[in-house]
């Protein structure tokens, strides 16, 4: 029974966080009351979650086709952050939102990433090497090219940054890999439950934030909609078709695709609260892109999958 239940909500993610989003907006009231500060914690369990799922072993992909991550790695940290820049250059976003959407655009990959590759029939020991990969730089990467893009626009704390990305990510993921060597037995037990936990609390971030932006969200949130839709698509486009340059076959060009697209919108919330608090709307493009790219993810998944 629990099992079951477990596979409805994982199955029918997109629509819940659809819902759940839809409900923080109209009635923001209800869940304001919780503090933003329970991101940071809700995270942190998502990647002990995802630290569960990882053994040593997916590593090895790192050394048995290091050209395969490295390439789509690089693509994860040129092609969002530079998509991110351009866009909010082209829609002439104000500074705040502007800021949430480079945050966005400068994170690894989406925590969901793996899921939908493996959806849409695409290498899914590549996805999982890239994740992997693409956060164990992001303390590095991600406040670097947080302060090159946005450190003309408002003091950007790099150092603190790293030490946010360590705490929220590194760390919760190093005790999920601890965990997965040291207890076998009640990991296996955990795992199939893991997707509808990391879905409930993708849920959790998504109404604490929508629930505290709503009223800067309806009155400006159209444009950034559009921003960060067009962010998520032309990752997926602009992904595959580095693939297909590069003659990979096709599961790889789903991987990168996928990869290159979904970006790990929670740590951009969280950093957006941690580090930029004067700057409200600086939260708001992670919550937006929390939503879409689940449901994007979801269709996208359907796409290469017909075609496989």
């Amino acid at each position: 029974m629990m099992k079951n239940v477990c596979n409805f909500i994982s199955r029918w993610m997109a629509l819940q966080v659809l819902l759940v989003a839809g409900l923080a907006l109209w009635m923001p009231e209800a869940f304001s009351a919780i503090d933003t500060w329970y991101i940071n914690p809700i995270l942190g369990l998502i990647m002990f979650g995802m630290g569960l799922t990882l053994s040593l072993d997916d590593f090895r992909i790192v050394f048995s086709h290091p050209k395969d991550v490295l390439t789509g790695c690089l693509a994860q940290f040129t092609v969002m952050p530079l998509l991110a820049w351009l866009l909010v250059k082209a829609f002439a976003l104000p500074d705040e939102p502007a800021l949430g959407v480079m945050l966005v655009g400068c994170c690894p990959g989406g925590t969901s990433s793996n899921v939908i590759t493996y959806l849409a029939k695409g290498d899914l020991a590549l996805s999982v090497g890239m994740t992997a990969t693409s956060t164990v730089l992001a303390p590095l990467l991600t406040p670097l090219l947080v302060w090159l893009l946005a450190g003309t626009m408002v003091d950007v704390d790099a150092v603190g940054m790293l030490l946010s990305i360590l705490y929220v990510v590194i760390a919760p993921i190093a005790g999920g890999l601890i965990c997965q060597k040291y207890l076998p037995k009640l990991t296996s037990k955990l795992i199939p439950y893991l997707p509808a936990f990391s879905t409930l609390m993708i849920m959790a971030v998504v109404v604490i934030v929508v629930s505290h932006t709503a009223a800067c969200l309806l009155s400006a949130g159209l444009l950034i909609v559009l921003v960060v839709m067009l962010h998520n698509l032309l990752g997926y486009t602009i992904g595959y078709l580095i693939g297909k340059l590069l003659r990979l076959p096709k599961p790889k060009r789903v991987a990168i695709s996928v990869e290159v697209g979904m970006q790990n919108s929670g740590l951009a919330s969280s950093l957006a609260v941690l580090h930029f608090a004067a700057y409200p709307l600086a939260t708001i493009p992670g919550a937006i892109f929390s939503v879409w790219h689940n449901i994007s993810g979801a269709l996208i998944a359907k796409w290469y999958g017909r075609g496989a």
